[in-house]
């Protein structure tokens, strides 16, 4: 998936945070409501046609107007991030070691949690 721009993290989030699939106005509702900015409906049209090329949003072309809905939750793209970014490391103890190091408590518990398969 990769790395979004800022008016592209902006659409995600609004197409995440639905409950049913969005269209270009829907979204620009919402971004407006959340932002206080004007934005055209052929931005935000355009904006979704290059996250649906980048395979985060899928579109109903079965309706007028079409539908978004996201392809992956917002976590799976946190992780894959996350994924990338170590892949990329030439040390990935180091990275590992300073990710944990600086994580809370409970964010640590459930790493453990999670490392012996509890959750």
């Amino acid at each position: 998936m990769g790395t979004l721009g800022e008016l592209e993290r902006a659409v995600m989030d609004a197409v995440w945070d639905a409950d049913v699939p969005l269209t270009a106005y829907d979204v620009k509702d919402r971004l407006e409501l959340e932002q206080g900015r004007a934005l055209a409906a052929t931005t935000l049209l355009t904006v979704l046609s290059r996250l649906e090329k980048k395979g985060f949003v899928a579109s109903d072309r079965s309706v007028r107007p079409h539908r978004y809905t996201p392809v992956a939750s917002r976590a799976d793209h946190v992780a894959e991030l996350m994924h990338e970014v170590l892949g990329e490391s030439a040390d990935r103890m180091a990275v590992l070691e300073r990710f944990v190091g600086g994580v809370s408590e409970e964010d640590a518990a459930v790493l453990r949690k999670l490392l012996r398969g509890a959750v």
